[in-house]
């Protein structure tokens, strides 16, 4: 497969030519990338209206996903997230004016509620509102399975029918949703189902391949970057097949709408490598690269760790009694092996093909033998409260965001309205929402998750 991106930017950058166009530093070195490294000027095509060498390298993508429309995003999930919302938005908004002749009803979504806050903002936006699916148990803010009964509840008690029904899977943890079956109850009550990918884009090229739009699925985002060879920043929207085709119209202006006018022509090329690399050895480099890594949770296993059941590229370890998951990333760093993400319950590793059986065996040398004995899996109590007893909505989410805010000590929040969405990144998934009055039970689980202030709407 060829490569128009990276080929220009070679071609260009060879030529040694007088730069009289941004970026400042005119191609000459401080980091090393730089003479490749430049902006959309006549004959580089542009992002926001590709005709040329971005359209190509996109068709790529499109044919090697199998989607109607695979679009580049240089600014991560989050720009594709945003787009997605509101084209979901638009298009429920025509239909609901087309079947009430009247004004179109503010936006309206189902969605799983360990969402990334990207959907919060995106909601913000929009002035769209939500109904959260709660798991019926989890013991991870990060995580929380969606079963179908659960799904068919939400949709058939629903006050109208949504825009569209929003799951993360993977989750942050490894989990996955049964997206299949979950696509179909969506397509019986006549919404769309749109998936939080970021985590799965290479779940396409296992040898059944099970990614969204595979299984289902009519639109999501994947976020190249975490599990493809490609630069922090480089992601994707895919539009399924079946997907009206207002979609494929309006998925550029869209996209521009939350974008910059001067994306990174450096994620760019690594979007286009990635393309003639998935074309190529990729499912063979993946599929070789599965044994190992699960050969190594067994060993972890047998070290008296406890592996929890995640997709291929996750090792997701629950911690022991008496160890925190905080503690064990400690270990790790001690022998020069960075986490992707650690809390009191958790430590989530993340591995590709691009690792090595080396740095599986540091893993599993640098833990060593679980001197701990095994969590009894019992939820938190804290979690559990807040699963049972869900913060009243006081303000629309877009009210809240877009108020004046305050921060203040946690323990001084009692029954204020959540303004801007208190998390870090990773995992960024609000422990409470814009608009939520926070009860005692949420304020708890921001403690649990050591989370000192909150932002909440001033008074």
């Amino acid at each position: 497969m060829d490569t128009p991106i990276y080929d220009f930017l070679n071609r260009y950058q060879s030529e040694h030519g007088v730069r009289l166009h941004m970026p400042g530093h005119k191609g000459k070195h401080f980091l090393g990338c730089e003479d490749m490294d430049i902006t959309d000027f006549a004959g580089a095509d542009d992002l926001a209206r590709p005709t040329t060498i971005i359209a190509a390298s996109e068709g790529h993508a499109t044919e090697l996903f199998g989607s109607q429309a695979s679009l580049f995003s240089t600014e991560g999930s989050s720009q594709s997230i945003r787009a997605m919302v509101y084209l979901l938005s638009c298009y429920a908004q025509i239909q609901d004016r087309k079947s009430t002749g009247q004004e179109a009803r503010r936006p309206y979504f189902i969605a799983g509620r360990n969402a990334h806050k990207a959907f919060m903002y995106a909601l913000a936006l929009v002035d769209g509102e939500v109904d959260w699916l709660w798991p019926p148990q989890s013991d991870s803010i990060c995580s929380g399975r969606i079963e179908a009964e659960d799904l068919e509840t939400a949709l058939r008690k629903a006050p109208r029918q949504p825009a569209a029904v929003y799951l993360t899977s993977p989750d942050y943890l490894g989990g996955r949703a049964n997206i299949r079956e979950l696509a179909q109850i969506c397509h019986h009550y006549g919404t769309f189902l749109a998936v939080d990918n970021a985590h799965g884009a290479y779940q396409h090229f296992l040898a059944q391949p099970c990614h969204p739009l595979d299984i289902g699925a009519d639109i999501c985002c994947d976020s190249a970057h975490k599990t493809l060879p490609v630069l922090t920043g480089g992601a994707y929207l895919h539009l399924g097949k079946s997907l009206p085709a207002f979609f494929k119209d309006q998925a550029k202006p869209a996209m521009n709408l939350f974008g910059s006018t001067s994306p990174s022509y450096l994620i760019l090329a690594s979007l286009d490598l990635a393309n003639r690399y998935l074309a190529g050895s990729y499912a063979q480099d993946l599929a070789a690269w599965l044994e190992p890594v699960e050969k190594t949770r067994a060993r972890l296993r047998a070290q008296g760790w406890q592996v929890e059941e995640t997709e291929p590229l996750k090792i997701t370890l629950r911690a022991p009694q008496g160890l925190s998951g905080l503690e064990i990333a400690q270990i790790l760093r001690s022998h020069q092996i960075v986490e992707e993400y650690a809390d009191r319950d958790y430590v989530v590793l993340m591995v590709t093909p691009q690792n090595s059986q080396e740095d599986l065996d540091r893993l599993t040398d640098a833990l060593g033998q679980c001197q701990w004995a095994p969590s009894d899996e019992r939820q938190s109590q804290v979690i559990l409260d807040h699963l049972h007893q869900a913060p009243e909505k006081a303000m629309t989410i877009r009210e809240a965001v877009f108020s004046a805010q305050e921060n203040l000590e946690v323990g001084k929040a009692l029954d204020r309205i959540c303004a801007s969405p208190t998390v870090s990144c990773p995992p960024a998934i609000p422990l409470a929402v814009s608009g939520e009055r926070l009860n005692q039970q949420t304020l708890n689980l921001l403690t649990y998750y050591g989370i000192p202030k909150i932002s909440v709407v001033a008074e």
